[in-house]
Formats: C-alpha cells, sequence, structure tokens
C-alpha cells in the first residue's frame, strides 16, 4: 500500500480549517480530516462545505462515535465524508451498526483503541468486528495527566509494531508525535500518516499560530510518499 498523508483539521472556526485544507491540498495531502473540535464546532454542515470545496479528496469525520452508531455513521457519509470513526470501548453492537452503515453508503470504518487496557486486543477485536482501518491512539489528556504526574509520557510508537503485527488491515497512530515521528510510521508497517494541522505550527494549541505551514507539510508529505510501499496483509 502506498503510504497516505492526512492532516487533521483539529480547527474550530471553519474559515480557518477551509485556509488550512486548501494549504493541505497545495502541499500534496491526501486526506482531509474533519477532527474533532471542528465537528463539534460546525457538524454536518463543516463536512458538507469541505466535500464541496474538495469534491476529490477523501474526508474523515473523527466522530468518535460511542453510541447511535448507525446514524452518526450514516449522517456523515451523506454529508460527503467517505471515513468515519468508531470507539473501540464502545459497546460491540455499535461497531457492528457503524461498519453497517459504512457497507450501506459506501463509507470506511476506521477503529480507534484510544482507552483500551489492552490497546493490541483492542485493535484485534476492532478489526474482527468488521473495521477497515485501526488507529492506535494515546489521548491527550492521557498524555498530559501521565506526564504531570511524573511519569514518562506514553507514545503510539511504543506498541505500533504488535499493534501493526497482530492485524491485517492498514493501521494509523495518533497521539502526541512528533513530526519526525509520524513520518516514521510506515518504518513501523502503519501507512496512514496523520499530521495534526496545529502540530505543525504548536504541538501543544488546538489553534493557529505562526510559521510556513504549508512548507512544512509538503515536506512531511514527499518524505512519506517517498518511503514507498508499505506492506498490509489485507490490503484491499
Amino acid at each position: 500500500m502506498k503510504p497516505i498523508v492526512q492532516v487533521s483539521l483539529d480547527l474550530t472556526d471553519i474559515k480557518e480549517a477551509m485556509e488550512m485544507a486548501h494549504t493541505a491540498v497545495r502541499a500534496g495531502v491526501d486526506w482531509l480530516e474533519a477532527g474533532t473540535p471542528f465537528i463539534l464546532a460546525e457538524g454536518l454542515h463543516g463536512v458538507k462545505a469541505l466535500r464541496a470545496e474538495f469534491p476529490n479528496h477523501p474526508i474523515v469525520a473523527d466522530l468518535k462515535t460511542m453510541d447511535g452508531g448507525y446514524l452518526e455513521a450514516e449522517m456523515m457519509a451523506k454529508a460527503g465524508a467517505t471515513h468515519v470513526v468508531v470507539m473501540a470501548r464502545s459497546h460491540p453492537e455499535t461497531i457492528k451498526c457503524v461498519v453497517q452503515a459504512g457497507h450501506d453508503f459506501g463509507a470506511k470504518v476506521m477503529g480507534d483503541n484510544l482507552g483500551c487496557p489492552d490497546m493490541v486486543q483492542g485493535a484485534r477485536e476492532l478489526e474482527e468486528l468488521g473495521c477497515d482501518m485501526v488507529i492506535h491512539h494515546i489521548g491527550y489528556d492521557e498524555r498530559r495527566g501521565i506526564a504531570a504526574a511524573g511519569h514518562r509520557m506514553p507514545n503510539p510508537l511504543d506498541q505500533l509494531k504488535e499493534v501493526v503485527d497482530a492485524v491485517s488491515v492498514p493501521v494509523q497512530a495518533v497521539g502526541g508525535l512528533s513530526l519526525e515521528q509520524a513520518i516514521a510510521c510506515p518504518s513501523y508497517g502503519a501507512p496512514l500518516v496523520v499530521i495534526g494541522a496545529p502540530l505543525a505550527i504548536d504541538a501543544d494549541s488546538f489553534s493557529r499560530g505562526a510559521g510556513n505551514v504549508e512548507e512544512v507539510l509538503r515536506k512531511i508529505c514527499e518524505a512519506v510518499h517517498g518511503f514507498g510501499d508499505v506492506k498490509v496483509k489485507n490490503e484491499k
């Protein structure tokens, strides 16, 4: 599988999100993500706006669905999302409902293992329940809380190879990665590289900042795309 660069639009203002999306597309980004802050602020209207502005780009709706799975996935797919996100810690029936909606409305399902007591087993269960991709995710609050308690901050790379080896679908690593670590994900067998829009500017802020973001994103895309094919057991 050729590596994919996804930019997460973790912005709450639709104008800023659109500007960042255009910057990302000019830089060579493959997928656009309506990040959770963006969805909270703009909802379906935001996803529809992204689809209208970027008709040919895959759009990930980071819903973090925990319940009402079929309806949430249906609504986002009809709004133009090509990928939706469901949480491993939701009830298995919710995951099944999201997967069914994905089949019915043409959306891929990304299962997120954030918060699982056993992250590797959580990834396995997501695949077993029908998810097309797995997101190996260490949460923002978890990372900061552990660090504040004086312990080493966990990093998705700690178990990324184990997760990749445990499943046969494409894997994405999320949560506290530096730009260099994100670019390295394909070397772990994880071809879906996600860059938070704020990360390219300010790693600790969900807001806009300063800097030549387009140049940074272009270099990231060149590095990731230049890696070459990543072996995925169940490539579709």
